[in-house]
């Protein structure tokens, strides 16, 4: 059975985020993530060796625990095989195929530009046919963006209202922050998007404030927030556990959707 996102719970999905080179080292993970707490599981095929790069496999990790998955697939391949865009998406169709949740759609998806957003009519057009294919094969869609630096709540929301328009069910834009003024930004930037945009959003931050941005984040509006189930080789080290996120997130008790 597929099992999608948001159909248990509303409020942000405390999502493991993990990649690892074997398929036996994905399951260990994820039954240790379900285990802490994690609602969902995220699997980045940057570091799977090719030879396992395969429906069969991916449908043996996603039958591992009784939670749903997203699979991602950056311009990051550690085994430098599946160079190009098509490629990539592929193997992430597999992964739909084989009962993936969640496919994530880069946000310059065929054509790679400045802040992970293409406004090239032709790749958009292609994006959009792709969504349409996921969502045939009962699958959900995160449109995302990593353009790792500081930007205004204006210019994200006018990114991730472009992303909307494509037609993903969740849209996804990374930034930075340094200092207390881009800190004090990226918290107006989380109130404005869960104000203004229509789709779920992931919106998270790297930097010195990037840790208690993504803390605060899961009770401002973000669906979806990535952690890590712990740290070791393969681990994301940006970001905070999947034990650390599940204890704030069920202590706070407070969400901005109450206040309104």
């Amino acid at each position: 059975m597929k099992r999608t996102f948001f159909q248990k719970k509303n409020g942000a999905m405390v999502t493991a985020l993990m990649t690892g080179p074997t398929p036996e080292s994905l399951i260990a993970q994820a039954r240790g993530a379900e285990f802490e707490g994690a609602d969902a599981i995220g699997i980045e095929l940057r570091d799977l060796k090719p030879e396992y790069r395969t429906r069969e496999v991916f449908e043996r990790i996603i039958q591992s625990v009784n939670l749903p998955f997203m699979f991602i697939f950056y311009r990051n391949d550690r085994w430098n095989v599946h160079k190009e865009d098509g490629a990539r998406q592929e193997l992430l169709l597999a992964a739909a195929d084989a009962g993936a949740g969640m496919i994530d759609v880069m946000g310059d998806l065929y054509d790679p530009s400045p802040d992970e957003i293409t406004h090239n009519p032709e790749a958009i057009e292609k994006q959009k046919r792709l969504i349409d294919r996921i969502h045939a094969m009962g699958s959900q869609v995160i449109m995302s963006s990593h353009p790792q630096r500081v930007m205004s709540a204006d210019a994200v929301l006018a990114q991730l209202r472009s992303f909307e328009e494509r037609g993903p069910d969740v849209v996804k834009i990374v930034t930075v922050a340094n200092t207390e003024e881009e800190f004090a930004e990226s918290v107006r930037t989380t109130m404005l998007l869960h104000r203004e945009l229509r789709t779920p959003f992931v919106h998270l931050c790297n930097g010195k404030f990037g840790r208690i941005q993504r803390f605060l984040g899961m009770s401002l509006g973000v669906s979806i927030t990535f952690a890590a189930y712990r740290y070791e080789e393969f681990a994301l080290m940006t970001q905070p556990t999947v034990r650390s996120m599940r204890t704030v997130l069920d202590n706070l008790h407070w969400d901005i959707s109450e206040i309104e």
